[in-house]
């Protein structure tokens, strides 16, 4: 396994892990519906307690400098379509950990970005 493989796990993974933090904070935040800055305030304000925020975005800062590492060692053009192998990992996740209901177009979706990544392994 390549370097530029290596980095490519470690993004997909941590852009995936982000994602799922974020979801379930702002699940637990409810929906935004008051849009006044005193509002947004009161919001960001718990949301600057939330440990799954601060997760997400270490997983974020994390995948960023994992990203820049990828980009010194690939082309840009093989670096972020392979990195679009989160999608599929996502739609897993949201389908069995977030209790999401996931139909044929959304599954058929994450297939065909799959198969795009596989395509790039070639």
């Amino acid at each position: 396994m390549t370097l530029a493989w290596i980095f490519i796990g470690i993004i997909v993974v941590c852009n995936t892990l982000s994602d799922i933090f974020q979801c379930r904070a702002m699940r637990q935040q409810g929906e935004v519906s008051d849009f006044r800055p005193s509002a947004l305030r009161r919001v960001g304000a718990r949301l600057v307690h939330d440990r799954q925020i601060w997760a997400s975005v270490s997983c974020m800062a994390l995948s960023f400098f994992v990203l820049l590492a990828l980009l010194s060692v690939s082309k840009v053009s093989f670096a972020v379509p392979a990195t679009a192998a989160s999608y599929l990992l996502e739609t897993l996740l949201a389908k069995y950990l977030l209790r999401e209901a996931v139909d044929w177009k959304r599954w058929t979706g994450a297939t065909l970005v799959a198969c795009g990544v596989a395509l790039l392994a070639i």
